[in-house]
């Protein structure tokens, strides 16, 4: 198999999962693999401008990225999906769920370097997992096994957990909240058992393991009314949190929550997270140096200046950026395609411009509001363990 159609099968691969993850409403990790699709279309057209179904490349990744734009909107209406992934089809069976379709353990591949800024994070969580996996003689009192990270969505905090998974060799289990609450009534405890199980059997075979649970707030949030199954879900959920935690243990098997709503949770749930740390916003550094990462295979216009798109993404998160760099390259390859040139194996595209920029950035708002960004800074002030 050659390296584009390699590429073309992963890219496949992705998108295929991200539609199977946002027709179950898994909306955290549909839109993971709805960009890794997004980012492998891509890199086709990069490495391989004269090949023939780039134009179809292109248009599947703008779909792709405009289903993104929606789900971190919020969970859409099916129909909205239907005309949104043209690609996606409707379950046999509506509201089921099988324990291996909702959880995923696909290996993160994820460097420190990576993750751009957050530093205050990554000094709690290397403190909390990395140092321990490394010498756990030299911590005779244990380490914290929960960990809670919060913030505006796009800012970091699903790459975070797969760092430090990659960092460690870990078992990275993955699992939409909402899902379990939405998919699993009627087995949900013994799911959950099992997903604590599974866990708990790598650590003590020598093997770290990391459960990452996406929109904790689904779970483990406040509610005004509930069924007994999901109280049951929960205090499950409790149990197997406590079985993990326990100070008794020396297991390297860790819990590590991502919520934008922290505030909707419920105490009971927030002391078990022994550390909680915000990830905000990204500063003006940041910003300038996901520019720089984002953009590093892209063909630029000299008079690019970097530092000025980092000025004027001010309030932009991570995703946001990204999501940035990505238009304005599709801009781009979209106007070389419609102009009939791309029929010319020599032929390439334009070098990105400024104006591309600008123009992506005044058509996009932040996905984050200053009233949002407050709501974290107090909730922080109030529960912050770092």
């Amino acid at each position: 198999m050659s390296a584009s159609q390699e590429l073309e099968k992963a890219a496949t691969n992705y998108a295929s999962e991200a539609v199977r993850l946002d027709k179950q409403g898994s909306r955290g990790m549909a839109i993971t693999m709805y960009q890794r699709a997004i980012e492998t279309l891509l890199k086709i057209v990069h490495l391989y401008p004269d090949y023939g179904l780039n134009k179809v490349y292109i248009q599947r990744a703008m779909a792709y990225q405009e289903r993104v734009k929606v789900l971190q909107g919020g969970l859409p209406l099916e129909s909205d999906l239907e005309k949104t992934a043209p690609d996606a089809t409707t379950p046999e069976e509506p509201g089921k769920a099988t324990y291996d379709e909702l959880i995923m353990q696909e290996k993160p591949n994820v460097k420190w370097p990576e993750v751009i800024g957050l530093e205050p994070g990554k000094k709690a969580i290397k403190e909390a997992i990395v140092y321990p996996v490394q010498r756990p003689d030299l911590f005779p009192l244990g380490w914290p096994r929960g960990i809670l990270l919060f913030g505006p969505p796009g800012c970091g905090k699903t790459l975070l957990a797969a760092a430090v998974a990659t960092e460690i060799d870990a078992n990275f289990i993955s699992v939409d909240a909402a899902s379990i609450m939405s998919k699993w009534l009627g087995e949900a405890e013994k799911n959950v058992a099992r997903l604590f199980g599974s866990a708990r059997k790598s650590a003590t075979n020598g093997k770290p393991a990391i459960v990452f649970i996406d929109e904790l707030d689904s779970l483990m949030g406040r509610h005004s009314t509930e069924v007994g199954g999901e109280v049951r879900v929960r205090n499950q959920f409790l149990k197997e949190m406590d079985g993990i935690i326990d100070k008794g243990k020396k297991l390297h098997a860790y819990v590590i929550g991502a919520t934008n709503r922290p505030w909707d949770l419920d105490w009971p749930f927030i002391r078990r997270f022994q550390k909680r740390i915000i990830v905000p916003l990204p500063d003006h550094h940041s910003r300038l140096q996901m520019f720089k990462l984002y953009t590093s295979n892209l063909n630029l216009n000299p008079n690019m200046s970097l530092h000025e798109l980092a000025r004027l993404s001010e309030g932009f998160s991570g995703s946001d950026i990204k999501d940035c760099c990505q238009s304005a390259y599709l801009r781009v390859i979209g106007e070389f395609f419609e102009s009939g040139r791309a029929n010319d194996a020599k032929a390439q595209p334009r070098p990105v411009t400024m104006g591309d920029f600008r123009q992506i950035l005044e058509d996009r708002k932040p996905s984050v509001s200053l009233d949002m960004v407050a709501s974290y800074t107090k909730w922080f002030d109030a529960f912050k363990a770092l």
